[in-house]
């Protein structure tokens, strides 16, 4: 659509996951529709700058992993190596191809795009970068997430990398402190230390990857520590400063104060929804001290025409969940009957450190808060034959079920693969199946998702002698 009209009936404000796919889903249902995206390069978040760059990369470095690890398999590998350039190369082609695509589905799509930012001047009015004043009856906002800076002191003053810089490099960095432990600061520093940096990770909490259980965090911390990477956890971090030489940190650990220099360093302490800039209090939307977004089950905001999607709201920061709220919001907005809201109990994450850790459905921890009976059962890879003689010995499957007839609640795998190995799970899950249902399915013997048969039967064994 090229009119570039000025009043719509659904305006979307950002086109990333989110706001495509409720493009998408509205123009499907003949709302006169509008993407508004002021970014320089149109595709978003993932495509551009988070999942698959990150993981074309990841995935380089898991096969220079194995080369290396060569001996241990019998062979005789005389060099492996990362060539920055060659490997920054291909990924600028593999992340050109997707963002063409993405562009061309954008530009050709049946939805006036107007390539401006937009701030709220009153409920129904939103005005451009370029002055130009757009009127609908209903909005979405998806303007995702930027990364974040804490207040430490010297922090905002130093030249630290973001993710960005880091997925974009060209060369092998001497060394590189990492600020954080979450999902993007764990798989980027195994990235940094794998491609040949000297990698010390510094977090505040006691655990990286303090979303997930303290036994996963405990498998990924172990597998950093054998791969060389320096790693502090419950540290307090006092200051920054940009040197000369680099950059330096000095933190609290352990009672004593340590400071740790590196020639570059990696803010990865986190995002913040990307909302200051639309002057969302002249649309009476409301948001939490964070800056994210407070929205209802059906993806309305306290303006209940202007609903909000993905990262700019939350509350899990993942593609398939924005691109599920984008649609589900789109067809409230269309007023589609009997929608059903989204199942946060089928929720899946996944994150692609080596050992990977995926996790769906309920954990042990909201199993317990919310005084669920369940009974768990898990079993280690370092006793699977697939696992040992493919030298995947970190990590475990554990799954979670009901008491009494064993329906499936949830599940954790930390390990080879993990992010594959869970989708075993997906279906059974969401049509309420149990682990009998699941034991029977055939499965492959010898496979690494063979593994999953051994904690089920042991459910399977404890339900049948209740």
């Amino acid at each position: 659509m090229n009119s570039k009209d000025t009043n719509y009936d659904f305006a979307i404000i950002g086109g990333g996951s989110a706001g495509f796919n409720a493009a998408r889903v509205s123009t499907e249902q003949g709302m006169k529709t509008a993407v508004i995206d002021g970014a320089q390069e149109l595709g978003g978040l993932c495509i551009l700058r988070g999942c698959m760059p990150s993981k074309t990369l990841l995935y380089a470095a898991d096969v220079l992993h194995h080369a290396k690890m060569g001996r241990k398999f019998g062979l005789t590998i005389p060099q492996a190596r990362a060539n920055m350039k060659a490997v920054h190369a291909r990924k600028r082609e593999i992340i050109g191809d997707f963002a063409s695509h993405r562009q061309k589905q954008i530009k050709n799509a049946k939805f006036d795009l107007h390539q401006h930012r937009a701030r709220f001047i009153d409920k129904h009015t939103v005005e451009l970068s370029n002055g130009t004043k757009l009127r609908a009856k209903k909005f979405l906002i998806g303007t995702g997430s930027s990364v974040s800076t804490p207040d430490i002191p010297g922090l905002r003053e130093a030249n630290f990398w973001t993710s960005d810089e880091v997925l974009n490099l060209d060369f092998i960095p001497k060394s590189v402190i990492v600020l954080g432990g979450g999902i993007v600061a764990c798989e980027l520093t195994q990235f940094l230390n794998r491609i040949g940096s000297r990698v010390i990770q510094i977090q505040r909490s006691k655990h990286i990857l303090r979303d997930h259980s303290l036994e996963a965090a405990e498998v990924v911390e172990k597998a950093f520590s054998d791969e060389g990477i320096e790693l502090f956890t419950g540290t307090e971090l006092r200051e920054v400063k940009q040197t000369a030489q680099g950059f330096s940190v000095k933190f609290k650990h352990k009672d004593k104060i340590i400071t740790r220099r590196s020639a570059h360093g990696f803010n990865a302490l986190g995002r913040s929804p990307n909302t200051a800039n639309l002057q969302l209090e002249a649309a009476g939307v409301n948001t939490r001290s964070s800056g994210q977004i407070i929205t209802n089950r059906w993806q309305q905001t306290t303006a209940a025409h202007i609903y909000a999607a993905g990262d700019c709201s939350g509350p899990h920061e993942i593609v398939h969940v924005a691109i599920q709220q984008g649609e589900l919001a789109a067809r409230h907005a269309h007023g589609i009957r009997k929608l059903k809201p989204i199942d946060y109990d089928l929720l899946l994450g996944v994150v692609f450190t080596d050992p990977q850790l995926a996790t769906i459905g309920k954990n042990e921890s909201q199993l317990k808060a919310e005084s669920i009976p369940y009974l768990a059962k898990s079993y280690p890879f370092d006793d699977h034959g697939k696992s040992i003689l493919m030298e995947a010995k970190y990590g475990y499957v554990k799954v979670f079920a009901e008491p009494s007839k064993g329906r499936i609640l949830g599940a954790e795998i930390v390990g080879k693969d993990a992010g594959e190995l869970i989708h075993c799970f997906t279906t059974p899950l969401a049509m309420r199946a149990t682990v009998l249902d699941m034991l029977r399915a055939p499965w492959y013997h010898p496979t690494l998702a063979e593994i999953i048969t051994y904690p089920l039967e042991d459910i399977a064994e404890k339900i049948s002698s209740a």
